[in-house]
């Protein structure tokens, strides 16, 4: 049987992580869980940033007209799948799925940015505990590492640790990082072990409650969760991706490999027409060595949602090896059908084509 593997899913880092795994140092400012008046508070860097809705940042097992009530707590938000390893194991097997890619939840929230030694702290206490996690289900999972990019030598420093330990790959935040894009030669540090390795930077949307840039914008005009939940994705992930394109990432590190994550992959190719197009017309002012398709179909590849219809197509003009698919899980929009979904989705398709989706091309791309 072919190996399935699923690119996108998550664990929901126990309350007391940060508590159990910080050095001593920093334990006193440990990300935590606090109730207050009744209401569940999650605390990073001594701050709240999220409140009574805790429930909602898991949740794929509840009803979702629950989960934003204020009813539920965050643990009723996690299924013990998303915690336990043993659990994962199992869900995995009744899934008929092999191996499962894992990023973070709380992980991807904001870090505090007025202490980089704490942000970064935090990240080694995820990290921890997720090599524990990957341990507890040897060859079953696929940790990815999780830094500060606000601070480039500590990160560099934690990524080489992880990859020495069995990561293989790295969360990469596609937004603006201190006035720089994440393909700014400011980060070719962490690209450069990440090349080295043949592990992915993973562009993974992001849950930002505050802050700016253009789609940021357009949220504060509170559109609703289907606008939110629909674009917030490829809002962040189509100029994080160009911007490697444009800005020459992949002319520096020619073996690099990004892989899209949690954003479809139905854009893929409108976005390699979109900037093959523009890269011609301003060809005299803004030269690039090679079309910007052929650095997406070299250096890229997309985790497609379990019911795309495009998955064909993308495989025709993207590559391919190209695709992969992710369930999400156990985050409020996805679904615990995710992996029937996906197979039906590909049922159409040639068998080495559903092979290729379903696990083989993850092989490659994360050098499993």
């Amino acid at each position: 049987m072919s190996l399935v593997v699923d690119c996108d899913s998550h664990v929901m880092e126990p309350a007391d992580l940060w508590q159990t795994y910080l050095e001593p140092a920093y334990r006193d400012r440990a990300i935590r869980i606090e109730r207050r008046d009744g209401v569940e508070h999650l605390i990073i860097g001594e701050q709240s940033v999220l409140s009574g809705v805790l429930a909602g940042l898991g949740g794929a097992h509840q009803d979702r007209a629950h989960l934003f009530s204020g009813a539920l707590s965050y643990a009723d938000g996690c299924e013990p799948a998303s915690y336990e390893p043993a659990a994962r194991v199992a869900l995995l097997d009744d899934w008929r799925v092999d191996r499962g890619v894992l990023f973070p939840t709380i992980g991807i929230l904001p870090f505090p940015a007025d202490d980089q030694a704490l942000a970064t702290a935090y990240c080694r206490a995820y990290n921890r505990w997720q090599l524990e996690f990957s341990q507890g289900a040897p060859g079953r999972v696929t940790p990815i590492a999780l830094l500060n990019w606000h601070d480039v030598e500590a990160a560099a420093l934690e990524l080489a640790a992880c990859l020495k330990a069995g990561f293989r790959g790295v969360f990469v935040p596609p937004e603006i990082i201190d006035g720089r894009r994440p393909s700014d030669p400011h980060f070719d540090p962490i690209w450069r072990l990440c090349e080295e390795a043949g592990a992915p930077g993973c562009l993974h949307v992001i849950v930002r409650f505050t802050g700016g840039g253009s789609f940021a914008s357009w949220h504060e005009t509170k559109p609703g969760t289907v606008f939110g939940f629909a674009l917030g994705a490829t809002g962040q992930l189509i100029p994080a991706l160009a911007a490697m394109v444009t800005d020459l990432l992949f002319e520096r590190f020619p073996a690099l490999k990004v892989v899209s994550v949690e954003a479809g992959c139905g854009w893929a190719a409108y976005l390699m027409d979109r900037l093959d197009e523009k890269a011609e017309v301003f060809r005299q002012l803004a030269p690039l060595p090679m079309k910007p398709s052929d650095y997406i179909r070299r250096n890229c590849w997309f985790v497609a949602e379990p019911e795309e219809r495009t998955i064909g197509a993308m495989l025709d003009l993207v590559g391919e090896d190209r695709i992969l698919w992710g369930s999400d899980y156990p985050h409020v929009d996805s679904t615990l059908a995710a992996p029937a979904l996906i197979r039906a989705a590909v049922a159409h398709l040639s068998p080495a084509r559903q092979a290729a989706v379903l696990g083989e091309n993850a092989r490659l791309a994360f050098g499993l």
